[in-house]
């Protein structure tokens, strides 16, 4: 694609971080603009979130999509492009193996199968697991998709979310009742994001399967919103058992958030 000599000085100038360059972090800056707006944005729009020119915008974009990484509609608005479904995926991937061996330590500290997940969307996406080492104990298959609703993890991804962002999440995903406890109306999970913004952890109890609690955190500071939990018999994980098992489950999330800080201040 041919480049106007204003992209090329666009292209070279020196990031305002140092170090970097300025074009990409302008371009990467615009696909996480419209990740948080929901994956489909005008130009308008991005100017006025970003600060950025609308010619600077409309080239950068223009580039986006050559690339595959957005897609012009036939409203002239712009939207992801799939050629990040295979980054995002591989990402999350990479992600849930450096993250194993926090998980395994989980699993050491409270005898408990341990969990990663993210906010994929709508859907929470398990992307790694240790198992207990008890003969009694839970598998959740890594990859496999679930609802928030119903889940220690996508209270504890959604617990600082704005109310009409999670109401709209829910009204996309609808709340069916994976069990008898499943919570199903907005105003009782939105209840529930409340406490778990009191207590600092989610409890799924019985809410996904029948005989099953879990105790979930998210990372503080994560660069894509991750949650990590612990999953059990309910006659394990008990009210007395949740008293022990949460300061490790926030102590375990804390150094996994200190580690990705360091991994960026390091590249």
């Amino acid at each position: 694609m041919p480049t106007s000599s204003a992209s090329t000085t666009d292209a070279s100038k020196p990031s305002a971080t140092g170090g970097g360059v300025q074009s990409l972090e302008r371009a990467f800056d615009l696909l996480e603009r419209m990740a948080d707006a929901g994956g489909e944005v005008g130009l308008s729009e991005l100017s006025a979130s970003s600060g950025l020119p609308l010619p600077t915008i409309h080239r950068l974009m223009r580039t986006l999509v050559a690339c595959g990484y957005v897609r012009q509609q036939a409203n002239r608005r712009y939207a992801l492009g799939p050629r990040l479904i295979r980054l995002g995926e591989s990402a999350a991937r990479l992600l849930g193996t450096w993250a194993r061996p926090y998980l395994a330590r989980l699993v050491e500290e409270t005898g408990e199968t341990a969990n990663m997940a993210l906010l994929d969307g709508d859907e929470i996406v398990y992307v790694a697991q240790v198992p207990s080492k008890h003969s009694m104990r839970m598998f959740t298959e890594v990859g496999r998709r679930v609802l928030p609703h119903s889940t220690g993890v996508g209270k504890a991804l959604l617990a600082h979310t704005p109310p009409e962002e999670v109401r709209a999440l829910l009204a996309r995903t609808g709340m069916p009742a994976a069990t008898e406890k499943t919570i199903t109306t907005a105003d009782g999970f939105l209840d529930a994001l409340e406490q778990v913004r009191r207590a600092g952890y989610a409890v799924d109890d019985n809410e996904q399967e029948i005989g099953v609690r879990c105790l979930a955190v998210s990372v503080p500071n994560s660069p894509t919103a991750a949650a990590i939990s612990i999953s059990g018999p309910a006659g394990r994980v008990t009210e007395a058992a949740t008293e022990k098992i949460v300061p490790i489950l926030q102590g375990i999330a804390q150094e996994l958030s200190t580690a990705l800080a360091n991994t960026n201040a390091q590249a």
